[in-house]
């Protein structure tokens, strides 16, 4: 294993995560300097999340054409641009255009990262994803950190900023790329109906993390009363949290297997959402974020191993494997943004009056994480590969 390799892929991790956390905890100055209702933010997000799904399957055209390495690299270019359209607009409709570009990138890089996070873990043959996610959540500290040390900085200014980290990713030296292969081994025999099951717990986990990470600092700034500066402090404890886990979780894996963590989190996660609901104060609030983020933050990465362990077949590393796999993450990868429509969407929508109200939709789809956690089983993967 090239350790430059590994590096490379925790970074491309990292930047996207500080990008996104830098955006969703802007989200009220957002609102505020261009004059959006909450309805308007919540179009704006739909709008993200629908092209953040195209960008996946995008990404999953190209791979197999050009390797994933390559195509991560356009992804992260795509993510500098809509910073520096998006950050500076003077109006709405430019901003509307920076951000359709950012969520063609984002989808790009969500899906591709996955690809080289998976086909390394594969070659090395160990846990790695919940470490790689882990550095996601680490970008996702330093966004929301940003946000924190510069309360009056203008949107612009920090936009600009943090565009200087995609663009930088983007020439780090990731898995070498195995293009080519336009027509990727038949999907037809790619036992779906367990990886819709296995997507069905992506889905939960990205509803309650977008959840969190999108709305929390709405939460903390409209319902309860956090001061101005602390806003962000809803996605700070989830992350820190989220990161601790994360970088327990490949060895926890190992040593307990995916079915084990995923019931104790799925419990721990949802006395995190009852917190959070029946929170009386922001301190309170942050509490519960903090228990919400040690439960649910495996979730995720444990999801994509599972996918890609299911299509991987002979589990030979050969060029038609690899595209095979890169296939099968990018279309597994529209479970994260079906989960983002109902976390980003739904939880605005329906907590237009009370986002407590929104707060308690994720709470109770957490509880089917109980019967889903059988199918993550090493055993069970390998019976239904």
């Amino acid at each position: 294993m090239r350790v430059s390799s590994r590096a490379a892929i925790a970074a491309a991790y990292f930047a996207q995560g500080c990008v996104f956390l830098s955006l969703t905890t802007r989200l009220p100055k957002v609102e505020s300097h261009w004059g959006l209702s909450q309805l308007g933010l919540t179009l704006l997000m739909l709008m993200i999340v629908l092209l953040a799904g195209v960008g996946s399957l995008l990404a999953e055209r190209l791979a197999p054409r050009v390797g994933s390495a390559t195509v991560l690299r356009g992804g992260l270019l795509t993510v500098c641009v809509a910073l520096l359209v998006s950050g500076p607009a003077p109006g709405i409709p430019l901003l509307v255009v920076g951000m359709a570009i950012y969520g063609l990138g984002l989808g790009v890089v969500d899906a591709t990262s996955n690809m080289q996070a998976v086909a390394l873990e594969h070659r090395v043959r160990r846990s790695l994803l919940p470490s790689f996610h882990g550095a996601w959540t680490a970008g996702g500290i330093t966004g929301t950190l940003v946000s924190l040390a510069l309360p009056h900085a203008s949107i612009a200014a920090v936009s600009v900023g943090i565009a200087v980290l995609p663009l930088v990713m983007a020439a780090a030296p990731y898995l070498p790329g195995r293009g080519g292969v336009v027509d990727p081994a038949s999907a037809g025999d790619i036992p779906w109906r367990p990886i819709l099951l296995v997507g069905a717990a992506c889905v939960v986990f990205y509803t309650v993390d977008t959840a969190s990470t999108t709305w929390g600092s709405v939460y903390f700034d409209h319902t309860l009363g956090a001061p101005e500066a602390l806003v962000a402090l809803a996605a700070l404890p989830y992350l820190v949290a989220s990161l601790a886990a994360r970088i327990a979780g490949d060895r926890l894996t190992d040593r307990f297997g995916a079915t084990a963590l995923l019931r104790v989190g799925a419990v721990v996660a949802v006395v995190g959402l009852a917190i959070i609901v029946a929170s009386p104060s922001w301190p309170v609030g942050v509490a519960g974020f903090l228990v919400l983020g040690a439960g649910i933050a495996v979730v995720a990465p444990l999801s994509y191993s599972a996918a890609a362990l299911l299509a991987r077949g002979d589990g030979l590393d050969t060029d038609a494997e690899r595209a095979r796999i890169d296939a099968v993450i990018a279309r597994f990868n529209q479970f994260n943004y079906v989960g983002a429509l109902v976390g980003s969407v739904l939880t605005g929508a329906i907590g237009t009056g009370s986002l407590r109200v929104g707060y308690a939709v994720p709470a109770v789809l957490v509880l089917a994480l109980l019967p889903l956690a059988r199918v993550f089983s090493r055993r069970t993967l390998a019976s239904l590969a």
